[in-house]
């Protein structure tokens, strides 16, 4: 079910306050680039110094590139045999991996009309080039490239992968910057995620921002896109997706067709309303899951910064402990 524009206006809560509100505009506005130099400050100053040592990336990992051999050990995946060095020394060996050190980190950036939404701190359009932004961050340095693909549902525009603080800004801009599609026009997240098996890239890693409603008609595109590429998914949220306030009779549009409806929000209504959307969450996260892609959803009535934090640090945490 689409977000509804005529609930209550926003509560303007103190979760998101570091959090500019990013309203359209034209690429070199003055008071957008402000607004990315907030957000930009807002990200390195509350990330940088939490997240300390040396990492492979937001999501760590073994590696791919094949390094030295040792002697096997009990535990060891025995499909990182050595057999050529087995074969030499008549002793199980094991191929070491290390960690393509650029790592080219490709953006999924869904920006259909019903990311135009928010009744909290912010539309979920501004956090979802937040999180774009904690992204960049994250991967940045070290030769790292970002690119992106971002679409409205009408157009699709690609953002080449490069380094740098510039460019990293640059991309940042053309976020903020997409036109909200004409209406009646939906999103296509599955054209946007099949977007990147064309040219074929080398291994990175590709990050799904969306809020994932509408059909799920996704799954699979992002199989084969992880099928060579480790994969992260970012759900943007706000709470009148999850559940509907009593406020009796409203008028509801749906923003990607323009349709309008009236409803009095009674208890059965807003039952029926958190069970639907409550089981579309729970799809959307068992599909992620099949194309194994772990799931960080973030929302506009919380610390979102906060969000990003515990969930890298309990990524590594699970690679620590697999890797002793």
């Amino acid at each position: 079910m689409r977000s509804p524009t005529g609930s209550p206006g926003p509560n303007r809560s103190s979760h998101n306050v570091d959090l500019p509100s990013l309203q359209r505009g034209e690429i070199r506005d003055p008071a957008l680039t402000a607004a990315l130099r907030k957000l930009e400050l807002t990200v390195r100053r509350k990330l940088d110094g939490v997240l300390h040592g040396d990492h492979l990336g937001l999501l760590p990992g073994p590696g791919t590139e094949p390094g030295e051999s040792r002697i096997y050990q009990p535990g060891d995946d025995v499909r990182r045999m050595d057999w050529s060095v087995t074969a030499r020394t008549t002793a199980p060996h094991v191929r070491q991996m290390i960690a393509d050190r650029e790592l080219e980190t490709w953006l999924v950036v869904d920006m259909s009309a019903s990311l135009d939404f928010g009744t909290t701190g912010c539309e979920k359009r501004d956090l979802a080039v937040a999180a774009a932004a904690s992204i960049a961050f994250l991967n940045s340095g070290g030769g790292n490239r970002l690119g992106a693909v971002i679409s409205n549902g009408d157009t699709m525009r690609r953002v080449p992968a490069l380094s740098g603080r510039m460019h990293e800004q640059e991309l940042l801009r053309a976020i903020a910057t997409t036109p909200r599609a004409p209406t009646g026009v939906r999103g296509d997240l599955a054209a946007a995620i099949d977007a990147l098996r064309r040219p074929e890239r080398r291994r990175g890693m590709a990050v799904i921002i969306s809020d994932f409603l509408g059909p799920i008609d996704w799954m699979r595109p992002l199989r084969a896109i992880s099928g060579r590429h480790e994969v992260l998914g970012i759900e943007i949220l706000d709470p009148r997706d999850i559940e509907l306030p009593a406020v009796g009779d409203v008028i509801l549009q749906d923003t990607e067709t323009g349709r309008t409806r009236e409803f009095s929000i009674d208890e059965q209504l807003r039952t029926d309303f958190e069970r639907a959307a409550a089981a579309h969450r729970a799809e959307v996260a068992r599909t992620l899951r099949r194309c194994d892609a772990p799931l960080l959803t973030l929302r506009t009535d919380r610390d979102w910064i906060a969000d990003v934090v515990r969930f890298v640090a309990s990524r590594r945490r699970g690679a620590l402990a697999a890797a002793r």
